[in-house]
């Protein structure tokens, strides 16, 4: 199927109604992975019983639902209607933030957490896949890098949100900012944004994401519960060997399925590959670090709610700023300079930081210009990681390309999550983050040594 450059003639004249509105919608599926990181000591006080790996699943139980359901919701919703799947979602996710803010136990807290997940991965890649059907190929880039600009600084800003809502009216109040916001989008597509014709291919092989699921399910369980027993528990290792044989299974079945959830053909692609190993391993030091900056701030400086998020919203504020500048002169740069630069620096500047906070605070002296240079770091990042992703893929696997990138980053979120609870539960105080900030930065660091593989490629023109 060759390109265009002409956008589908049910598209509006104007793009941008429709870039509004799913931008919208990423802000909020991405906010929901870390606004509630700020709000861990106050769940867990209001639930006094229960672990902290038992609580760590208030933020991984989303990371996994929604990581590992967008690949076959992309594919749905080309097949049932992009809008319509994009308004059931929404609404699916506003479901589900009325649970968590009702609920009565920690159960019901991780069900609606759950509920919130396969939302945001049902209204995820239909956004994406009307967001592309207004844009014209030689804008693709740029929309995608400034999409992902959006989902990168909904993470980045839940802490600063976070702490604003629970300081004043509560960890629940997180979940209730939803429901508007749900409620607009729902709106707004209805009035603003066009169905796209349905296509009539072969359903996907919907029992490849369900393995999926047990396989992320698996390990991260795994990981969590090696926090209160150790790695050689027998359900520890019994999980672990769960999810090989799970993710064995997924293998098996895209190879040979005759309509595989993720053509195998994609992973040939050497930028796409190659973008989403990064993509993992930058997710996983991305939301791992948000946690531990979070509770570093809470535990080793006692900083109130308040306090630890308003020393957290220098970040967002640069990630945004230098996601959209970004996103005008990918083409010039060129994928591979951003993809090594912006990890190693990440990596970099969080070892620093390792090495330098102390249990006493020196917020503006130390704490806030490491913060301005990291969201630098982090701007340049993973708007090129979305772009990089699909640069190579025709346009019949653009969609497609994009839900797999969301899943490689989510599935790295849980993961880094899981892990870095554990890293840092396993030794006490002020060395438990230090351990954790190492693990971040190796992981970002080898995020962008990873890179160095990408082609020598450049971005369409703008």
């Amino acid at each position: 199927m060759s390109q265009t450059s002409t956008p589908p003639q049910n598209a509006f004249s104007s793009p941008w109604p429709t870039f509004v509105v799913t931008a919208i919608a990423a802000y909020i599926s991405t906010l929901d992975l870390s606004i509630v990181n700020v709000a861990f000591a106050e769940i867990a006080a209001d639930f006094p019983t229960v672990s902290r790996g038992t609580i760590s699943w208030v933020v991984t139980a989303y990371s996994i639902l929604f990581g590992s359901l967008l690949v076959v919701s992309g594919r749905l919703a080309d097949r049932i209607g992009r809008k319509r799947l994009f308004q059931f979602g929404s609404l699916l996710f506003l479901a589900g933030s009325v649970i968590c803010a009702v609920a009565p136990s920690m159960g019901m807290l991780i069900a609606g957490r759950a509920v919130q997940g396969v939302g945001g991965a049902i209204m995820t890649p239909a956004s994406l896949g009307l967001l592309l059907s207004v844009f014209s190929l030689e804008r693709r880039s740029q929309a995608v890098a400034w999409n992902g600009a959006v989902g990168a600084l909904g993470v980045a800003s839940g802490p600063t949100l976070g702490a604003l809502f629970v300081d004043t009216l509560g960890w629940r109040s997180a979940f209730w900012i939803n429901v508007p916001i749900c409620l607009l989008v729902v709106l707004l597509a209805a009035k603003y944004v066009k169905e796209t014709p349905r296509t009539d291919s072969p359903r996907p092989d919907i029992g490849a994401s369900i393995f999926v699921t047990l396989s992320v399910a698996s390990l991260v369980w795994g990981i969590s519960r090696a926090e209160e027993h150790s790695w050689t528990d027998s359900l520890v290792l019994s999980l672990f060997v769960a999810a090989v044989v799970f993710g064995v299974y997924v293998v098996r079945r895209t190879l040979t399925h005759p309509v595989p959830l993720m053509p195998p053909a994609m992973f040939k692609v050497r930028s796409f590959s190659v973008a989403n190993t990064a993509t993992f391993l930058f997710g996983a030091a991305f939301s791992a670090n948000i946690l531990n900056n979070v509770l570093f701030l809470r535990s080793e400086w006692k900083y109130s709610v308040l306090e630890a998020g308003l020393y957290s919203v220098l970040a967002p504020v640069i990630v945004a700023a230098t996601s959209f500048a970004i996103g005008r002169h990918i083409s010039r740069i060129g994928f591979r300079k951003l993809l090594v630069g912006g990890p190693l620096l990440f990596g970099v500047l969080v070892f620093l930081g390792s090495r330098i906070f102390g249990s006493d605070p020196t917020p503006w002296s130390e704490w806030l210009p490491l913060m301005f240079v990291l969201g630098i770091s982090i701007g340049l990042t993973f708007p090129t990681l979305s772009a990089a992703t699909v640069h190579s893929l025709p346009p019949t696997l653009f969609s497609l390309g994009g839900a797999i990138n969301n899943t490689s980053r989510q599935i790295g979120s849980a993961v880094g999550v899981a892990l870095v609870v554990t890293i840092q539960t396993s030794s006490d105080g002020l060395v438990g983050f230090q351990r954790g900030w190492y693990f971040i930065a190796a992981c970002s660091a080898t995020a962008g040594l990873i890179s160095l593989l990408q082609p020598r490629v450049e971005a369409p023109s703008a």
